[in-house]
């Protein structure tokens, strides 16, 4: 994953925290199962991006998945994502206020530069 050199090292911090702290990240955990159970993904990551919104320290309310599976050849990316959302459908009805979905064949994510965009930092709600 190539990201831009300002966000490489504070990604690489966090990643390792998030390794270390997966045992406390059930809903993290729950996604990452799910998503690799029912798509026989090729590539996964689970970002937990709750730290760029308003919520306590340690919540697991807003996240970005970068999903690259084969069930997504000659699907739509609408339909992608619902794919996505009806198998995160529990937790998104119990606790997970945000998803972000990048959703990629494997052949997309092969000839791409595997480059994901940060997401802008909250801007309050409502869009203050």
């Amino acid at each position: 994953m190539l990201y831009p050199h300002f966000l490489r090292r504070t990604l690489l911090n966090r990643s390792i925290k998030n390794l270390s702290n997966m045992s406390s990240k059930p809903v993290m955990q729950s996604i990452r199962k799910k998503l690799t159970e029912h798509l026989g993904v090729s590539h996964l990551e689970v970002i937990n991006e709750s730290y760029m919104h308003n919520v306590p320290k340690g919540a697991e309310t807003h996240f970005k998945v970068v999903v690259v599976s084969d069930k997504f050849d000659g699907v739509p990316l609408i339909k992608r994502h619902r794919m996505v959302n009806e198998i995160l459908k529990d937790e998104i009805q119990n606790g997970v206020h945000a998803l972000s979905i990048e959703a990629k064949t494997t052949s997309q994510w092969n000839n791409s530069d595997k480059t994901i965009d940060p997401s802008p930092n909250c801007r309050g709600g409502f869009g203050k």
